[in-house]
């Protein structure tokens, strides 16, 4: 089931998208400003994005420039009442992938979110060898190496190094990481998790300058390259 994040003001408007997606099977979560949308793309994980232009606090476009800062391949389905060649040259220079202007069909909506996760699952597909810094991941054969030298991983070390991997730059929480790696939606009350993520920084980090997963005190952990 994918997941999709709608950053719309207009309760309306946000009522009738939710209700629709769910309705096709899609998981949706509906932030009400730029503000909340942003965090919720900084806490969690979406296949899709859906950004109303005229937001509160933070405007859909300096939303989605913010977005692109920190995630280069979520889809970006940007929805506006502003219909001219200009605004959507905007949209689309700010990082959005699609356009769509108000008032639209549900239907033209629905074809443009399955038009965008399709392409995005294609470029999955093709793209078989993640890499962040001097860190490669091969999604084939399974294997990690760090500046040429190779890491050996468990089944679930190789699992949470590949959730870090998709999501460079952004806070993990550890219920999020229990759920992808483990497959539970419940916090077990142990510390699965930080035992997991010291065995892979020892294998992925030992003998290196340059840390790559780091702590966020009370709110989980993120890959990112030390400043």
């Amino acid at each position: 089931m994918a997941k999709i994040l709608l950053v719309e003001d207009e309760d309306k408007v946000s009522s009738f998208i939710k209700k629709g997606l769910e309705e096709h099977h899609y998981q949706v979560d509906v932030a009400k400003d730029g503000i909340a949308g942003l965090t919720n793309v900084l806490q969690d994980s979406y296949d899709l994005i859906i950004l109303d232009v005229m937001l509160p606090l933070i405007n859909g476009i300096d939303l989605c420039k913010q977005i692109r800062q920190k995630q280069s391949q979520v889809p970006i389905l940007m929805l506006s009442a502003l219909g001219t060649i200009d605004d959507k040259v905007t949209g689309l220079h700010a990082g959005a992938d699609d356009y769509l202007i108000k008032p639209f069909h549900f239907n033209e909506l629905l074809a443009r979110i399955e038009a965008l996760l399709r392409r995005r699952n294609m470029a999955e597909t093709t793209t078989h060898v993640l890499t962040f810094a001097d860190l490669k991941l091969d999604t084939w054969d399974k294997t990690a190496e760090r500046a040429g030298k190779k890491i050996t991983l468990t089944a679930k070390e190789y699992a949470l190094l590949e959730l870090f991997m998709r999501n460079p730059g952004k806070l993990l929480s550890r219920e999020f990481m229990l759920e992808k790696v483990w497959g539970l939606n419940f916090d077990t009350g142990t510390n699965m998790v930080d035992v997991y993520v010291n065995y892979l920084r020892n294998k992925v980090q030992k003998g290196f300058d340059n840390k790559l997963i780091h702590t966020v005190i009370g709110m989980g952990y993120i890959m990112k390259v030390q400043q």
